[in-house]
């Protein structure tokens, strides 16, 4: 019989704890990378092989591999007795301009996922601009209803804005658990730390997305994978990050985007036979996180909610493309990479249209022609 993913107890408000590492559904392997299309052989393959290992926590969201993962998921769980499973799905504010719209998406959500309730169901990346969707007239009071009728078994929100938002959004309503994103390069330089804090003293159960970052903490740069590697070279860079986050007392599910069953097989491993991260093994990561630091790459983590830029700028690309330069240094790499990019940085028209849904706060005009004149400088070298 298979080790099973190891889970903590003893949370406040919930009945049954899901086992601590959550499978996020927001980065299937695609069938190209260029199309939202799941390669749904692959991924339910990673989807069966994480449930036989314990994994019972599966995170999607309606517009997810633009409206695929929902189905995907529901189609893939429906072959498992719906109590052996906790489902959790997202309300899209951005989708909603009246109770019905909530109402009408809601029960299209259950329908894709083939269900009769979630277990977890979440206000999508709430903000202070997003937050107003929700002020509107009956929707929160829709989704107690949803709650009372035993269609949400517990309801939260997911969060990316500045702790002051959060002490406002976290005591506007009755929340039963909040998702975070919790790393340990964020945890002060996006001031993680003291969301996490707010969550902890509020009460409720911590959900934590983005423990890799979008996949930067599971390659950072030569220098500091050495140091991780010096410490101990038999264990992945990204079990670190993963391990980090599981240790924090008030951290229930850690959420892993996985696209491959490489990271599938990795992420169970390490949170199967699971050791809180030590004293010694944390100024290893200080150390790894000051020598990355170095490089200044771009805090972007491909979570495509600047996109589609109206002038077709590949945002999310391009910042790939910078940050795997700032990593490696390879400038005729990044020239080459740069050249045959579509929707370079120079398509940029400064419209500002992005801003106002980049979760990380980056200021996205600004750093478009930092990479423009990047490239320009190079190319001339």
């Amino acid at each position: 019989m298979a080790r099973k993913v190891y889970r903590k107890k003893g949370f406040k408000g919930i009945e049954e704890t899901p086992s601590l590492l959550g499978f996020g559904c927001m980065r299937f392997p695609k069938l190209n990378e260029d199309a939202p299309d799941i390669d749904e052989e692959r991924a339910e393959a990673m989807l069966d092989y994480a449930y036989e290992r314990g994994v019972d926590y599966f995170d999607t969201a309606y517009p997810y591999h633009h409206g695929l993962s929902e189905p995907f998921v529901g189609r893939v769980l429906s072959k498992y007795p719906r109590d052996s499973f906790y489902l959790a799905s997202k309300m899209p504010g951005w989708e909603i301009e009246s109770v019905e719209d909530a109402r009408r998406i809601f029960y299209e959500q259950l329908e894709r996922c083939q269900v009769e309730y979630f277990d977890y169901y979440l206000a999508h990346a709430l903000n202070e601009k997003m937050f107003e969707t929700f002020k509107l007239p009956a929707v929160m009071e829709f989704l107690y209803e949803m709650k009372r009728e035993g269609r949400i078994r517990y309801l939260g929100f997911s969060f990316h804005d500045t702790p002051d938002v959060l002490e406002t959004i976290i005591h506007a309503y009755e929340w039963d658990f909040v998702q975070l994103q919790i790393n340990y390069l964020d945890w002060t330089h996006q001031d993680a730390k003291r969301q996490y804090e707010i969550v902890e003293e509020y009460g409720v159960p911590c959900i934590v997305m983005e423990p890799v970052r979008g996949g930067t903490l599971a390659s950072l740069s030569e220098e500091s994978r050495n140091i991780f590697k010096a410490h101990d070279p038999d264990v992945s860079i990204a079990s670190w990050a993963i391990r980090y986050v599981a240790s924090l007392p008030n951290v229930m599910v850690v959420l892993s985007g996985m696209s491959d069953m490489e990271q599938t097989k990795d992420n169970i491993e390490t949170l199967t036979d699971f050791k809180p991260i030590s004293a010694s093994e944390q100024r290893v990561i200080d150390d790894a996180l000051e020598a990355f630091l170095k490089k200044r790459t771009i805090p972007c983590t491909d979570c495509g909610y600047c996109m589609p830029c109206p002038e077709g700028v590949d945002i999310p690309g391009v910042f790939t493309l910078y940050n795997d330069y700032a990593i490696s240094e390879n400038e005729n790499g990044f020239v080459r990479r740069y050249e045959n990019k579509d929707g370079a940085a120079s398509v940029c028209i400064d419209c500002g249209v992005c801003l106002e849904h980049c979760p990380q706060g980056i200021d996205i005009p600004a750093r478009m022609r930092e990479i423009e004149s990047l490239y320009g400088r190079l190319k001339d070298e």
